[in-house]
């Protein structure tokens, strides 16, 4: 407890702050690219926006992104498991690191924020640190790191040092072994990429976008235009006229109405307007590069025009984030945790997600494979009974014979009668 104490009981308490920010307004350069970046105002994309992990969430598309993905991590629930034999499983919940994961990771948050947050991290910037708190050789807290703060090395030894840039400013070295590090893909084995790395045009576009489409709103949806009068105007009548157009174009009240014009002035258009510009399809095209970017099926963001993209229909889709996202996010939850919070000493215990969790919500799926594993001897009706968080009946640890598909007859005489053995 001495480690938090002195880490996080001396100065402000650190707030979220943008990427290249500490706290009194400075900006934090680590390297020649952060310097780069910083006197740019951030990453600059070709549509000439700032794209950093900040504004990159103001994108309706990459919210929806981080927050499907980071919500399906927090709400599987997480178990840490202990081998009996080979062929016996049965849950650790008398070990430390079971309450950690599944009560109170720390003194403020819930397991389910802690891991939320965690992956937002992630997916947003490539990494996600947390503290351990050790005590008796337990982890006992896991305290989260903004990654921004937080530089990692390789040293010598191919061993990991991590330093932490407090919000005073001070800097902490941590070893590998006080560290739970979470990486996404990575190109060196040590640092990871974030999906924004590479989507940051993409994104960019976006930004771009919608701020020309708040500002076509804004002046009413009209574009720019040339007056022509046939004779002179001085400064006084110039300014006079370009006051009272411009509060004709940027009031809602006048929307829709005429435009009346004297003294033999032509209005002329000078640009086309948003929708001759497609710019409501631009904006599906990025929605759908940026679903891409992130491995999330477009109609899982509101984008339902292909839905038969992936697979034959919506269910297809959903199976395929299923399979090929969301799985990997779990894989690297569950093998990170083993290797950074177990003890080698422990090598039988190891954490694992319920990914039956996933049809909980489908009350009709989540029926049909118990009767399915009812009626193949699978689980018991008090098994099925305490995955519906209900109370066990007398009896009904039993399990019933296979129905004997070949045409021969049942093991127990043809009567098809339930097993009290497993």
């Amino acid at each position: 407890m001495a480690i938090w104490d002195r880490w996080f009981s001396k100065g402000p308490a650190e707030q979220p702050r943008n990427t290249f920010q500490d706290a009194t307004g400075g900006v934090l350069i680590r390297t020649s690219q952060d310097l780069e970046e910083a006197l740019r105002g951030g990453v600059v994309s070709a549509a000439g926006v700032s794209v950093t992990p900040d504004t990159a969430m103001r994108v309706a598309a990459v919210f929806a992104c981080v927050r499907l993905r980071s919500g399906v991590v927090a709400n599987m629930p997480l178990a840490v498991k202990r081998r009996v034999d080979e062929r016996t499983r049965e849950d650790a919940s008398d070990h430390p690191l079971w309450t950690v994961l599944r009560r109170r990771p720390n003194r403020w948050q819930t397991p389910s924020q802690f891991r939320r947050m965690m992956q937002a991290h992630l997916m947003l910037r490539g990494n996600a640190y947390a503290m351990k708190v050790v005590s008796r050789g337990n982890v006992i807290e896991v305290v989260p790191l903004h990654p921004d703060r937080v530089e990692c090395k390789q040293l010598e030894d191919l061993s990991l040092s991590y330093t932490y840039t407090r919000a005073d400013g001070r800097k902490v070295t941590l070893g590998q072994s006080d560290v739970f590090h979470l990486v996404g893909l990575t190109l060196d084995g040590v640092h990871g990429v974030s999906a924004l790395t590479y989507a940051r045009e993409t994104i960019g576009l976006s930004l771009a976008m919608e701020s020309h489409g708040a500002s076509t709103f804004k002046n009413g949806a009209r574009v720019s235009a040339a007056l022509s009068h046939p004779n002179k105007l001085g400064p006084e009548g110039q300014e006079l006229l370009r006051s009272s157009l411009d509060s004709f174009r940027s009031g809602g009240e006048q929307d829709g109405k005429t435009l009346i014009l004297e003294e033999g002035m032509t209005y002329t258009p000078m640009a086309m307007t948003a929708e001759d510009a497609q710019w409501i399809e631009s904006r599906k095209f990025s929605r759908t590069d940026i679903a891409m970017f992130f491995g999330v099926p477009p109609h899982m963001i509101g984008d339902t025009e292909k839905s038969t993209s992936w697979g034959t229909g919506i269910d297809s889709q959903t199976q395929g984030f299923v399979t090929f996202t969301s799985e990997d996010d779990l894989t690297t939850w569950e093998e990170t945790i083993n290797r950074d919070l177990i003890s080698d000493s422990e090598p039988d215990l190891y954490a694992l997600f319920n990914r039956a969790a996933l049809v909980r919500g489908d009350i009709k799926a989540r029926w049909e494979a118990h009767v399915k594993a009812l009626q193949w001897g699978v689980s018991s009706p008090n098994e099925v009974r305490a995955l519906e968080d209900q109370n066990p009946r007398e009896g009904g640890d039993i399990y019933y014979d296979p129905p004997n598909t070949a045409g021969g007859t049942p093991d127990n005489g043809g009567t098809n009668e339930p097993s009290q053995t497993a």
